[in-house]
């Protein structure tokens, strides 16, 4: 199997890891409610199934997400804004491995133990470098001559990983925070798709320049 054969592979497994992970998660978990509780509270200091779920659930999922972005790599069709948006989608595996070493608190408090202050760091890191890194993904040189909702879909979707982020920690939406974590999640998790089959495609890395408007590739992916 050729690196880009492997790395879409390796995305699918980042998708169904992650929703496998999740449900899982979710029902072993006493009184765990996907709607209301944060993703980052299934291993929650000091409840049940935490450590299992942090070292079994969390670093997989970050280790199958780096690999991700490793195989793909030679082939991701990125130049000058892009390339850096190709890097900042780093801060998610960094982040869901992080997150296994430094859990929240019970009900993850805005403040609370040391670990809660280092879990909402890579936290603010992760939600806002991801963001950009989609917008900035859509300006990729093999995105320029296809269809436009996939670059808009992209920046939609950077967007709106940055707004949930902040709507989240707002008391009124204690009741649905977990939703819209999720919800936010499948805009990555379809991002990721696209970026795997439309932005990693056949042949090597593009020349690396400093414009926002990319010339479009011609070859197949």
């Amino acid at each position: 199997m050729n690196r880009l054969k492997l790395a879409r592979v390796l995305a699918v497994c980042v998708v169904l890891f992650g929703l496998a992970f999740y449900g899982v998660g979710a029902a072993i978990k006493p009184g765990y409610s996907s709607v209301s509780h944060y993703i980052s509270e299934l291993n929650a200091t000091g409840t049940a199934w935490a450590q299992e779920l942090g070292y079994f659930g969390f670093i997989p999922l970050g280790v199958l997400f780096g690999a991700f972005l490793w195989a793909a790599a030679p082939h991701a069709q990125v130049r000058g804004a892009s390339r850096l948006g190709w890097l900042l989608l780093w801060a998610q595996p960094l982040s869901l491995v992080a997150v296994a070493f430094v859990p929240c608190d019970a009900g993850c408090p805005l403040e609370g133990s040391a670990s809660q202050a280092l879990h909402n760091l890579q936290g603010v890191v992760a939600y806002f470098a991801s963001g950009l890194g989609l917008i900035l993904l859509s300006f990729a040189p093999s995105l320029a001559g296809s269809p436009a909702y996939r670059r808009y879909f992209l920046r939609l979707a950077g967007a709106a990983f940055a707004i949930v982020f902040v709507i989240m920690l707002s008391p009124d939406v204690t009741h649905i925070r977990g939703a819209l974590q999720r919800t936010a999640d499948a805009l990555l998790a379809l991002s990721l798709l696209l970026i795997a089959w439309h932005v990693v495609r056949q042949g090597t890395q593009v020349t690396p320049n400093n414009s926002f408007n990319p010339m479009p590739l011609r070859g197949t992916g």
